[in-house]
């Protein structure tokens, strides 16, 4: 458990989960709370990364920045993300690492996963077929990240934790219609086809204000703004959604991930995960509280042949409940009170058909999530709402 005094670096606490990390950890009394906006500190800048953790000295690292996006950014920009997610995470563990950081968690996806992976997808599937082909950038970084874990773990000594969540979404979550995930992005376009059906130029205009699309904003001519909507499927009373529909989804409210998270953080060791009579009965040269000897690394890592084969030691956060991106536009058209039309373009690609996590070892563990789909996407929709204020 860390001290309520300890000094916690979330990065990305300005995201979807990092901000509600952020706010978890403040209620359940850690104040030394350090955040760095993406202006002040570029996490694929490695000088700078070694600069920020020569100052600041933290004593945990939440690692919830990344570089993010839904099936259509992943298509267009596949090298940003595999290189600056990549470029993100050797920063930060490598100097997590430098500085004796006593515990480190790490958030990854659960499209590290095959395609074609038995449901639910327990942690042992990792790296047993192919990944889908639409966001395997992505999910190579995220593999890279969990295993550049496990690893400093095995040869060092040290509690770095990886946690793979599910689709998630909540308060701060991104609206943006090219680079947000499902969920928003869905949503938004509901609203905005409702606004044009209403012929609520106000409410159009304030929304684009606040989230520009390609450059059109608020002040854009009535004809630019329905141009550039019609591109993301969005016209008077009707939306049109990419797929087929029918690929199964399991979401979970950001809150309930911050939770999650924070229970790992603070009640979870590396020797929780791996079992602790094995990992502890072989003489290892470094404590797995954080208290790390770099002298007895020399070679492959000390006890590694002893220990026989670790892996797949990160811990899937979900809700084991799944339902089709159909069902999901439902509960948000009946979020919304849209009484257009929704329609699905099947010539564009469904991504992956069903991802469902197998959530018992973060049972075993000690947590279970709070928040059911249909309250959270009524939940989701006032934030959106209220953020247009």
């Amino acid at each position: 458990m860390l001290a309520k005094d300890s000094k916690i670096y979330v990065a990305g606490h300005h995201g979807l989960v990092g901000s509600a990390i952020w706010n978890n950890l403040k209620a359940r009394g850690y104040e030394n709370l350090i955040g760095r906006s993406h202006k002040e500190l570029d996490l694929t800048d490695q000088v700078a990364v070694r600069k920020f953790f020569d100052e600041e000295r933290p004593d945990a690292v939440v690692l919830a920045a990344a570089f993010v996006g839904g099936i259509m950014a992943n298509s267009l920009y596949r090298a940003d993300f595999i290189m600056q997610n990549m470029k993100i995470q050797c920063n930060v563990i490598s100097e997590a690492y430098a500085h004796q950081v006593k515990k480190l968690l790490f958030l990854g996806s659960t499209c590290i996963y095959p395609k074609n992976a038995p449901q639910p997808m327990k942690e042992d599937c990792l790296l047993t077929s192919p990944l889908e082909y639409t966001n395997e950038e992505y999910a190579i970084a995220k593999i890279a990240g969990l295993k550049m874990c496990e690893s400093y773990n095995l040869q060092y000594g040290t509690n770095y934790i990886a946690v793979m969540p599910t689709n998630l979404y909540g308060p701060n979550d991104n609206f943006h219609l090219e680079n947000s995930h499902v969920m928003p992005a869905m949503m938004r376009k509901v609203y905005l086809a409702k606004l044009i059906h209403d012929d609520n130029w106000q409410a159009i205009r304030r929304d684009l204000d606040i989230r520009p699309v390609e450059g059109v904003d608020g002040s854009s001519s009535q004809e630019a703004i329905l141009d550039v909507l019609a591109k993301y499927g969005i016209s008077d009373n009707k939306v049109v959604l990419w797929g087929t529909g029918t690929p199964l989804r399991e979401f979970l409210w950001s809150e309930d991930m911050a939770d999650a998270s924070v229970h790992i953080l603070l009640n979870v060791n590396f020797s929780d995960i791996i079992g602790i009579e094995k990992y502890s009965s072989v003489h290892y040269g470094a404590a797995i509280d954080g208290t790390v000897d770099r002298n007895h690394s020399a070679g492959r890592g000390g006890a590694l042949p002893k220990l026989g084969e670790i892996r797949n030691c990160h811990i899937n956060v979900g809700t084991g409940k799944e339902l089709t991106i159909r069902q999901l536009s439902e509960l948000v058209v009946q979020a919304v009170g849209f009484e257009g039309t929704v329609e699905f373009d099947a010539t564009k690609p469904d991504g992956t058909m069903r991802k469902l996590i197998d959530v018992s070892k973060l049972h075993s563990l000690g947590w279970t999530h709070h928040v059911e789909i249909d309250d959270g996407v009524r939940k989701l929709f006032e934030w959106y709402k209220q953020s247009l204020q």
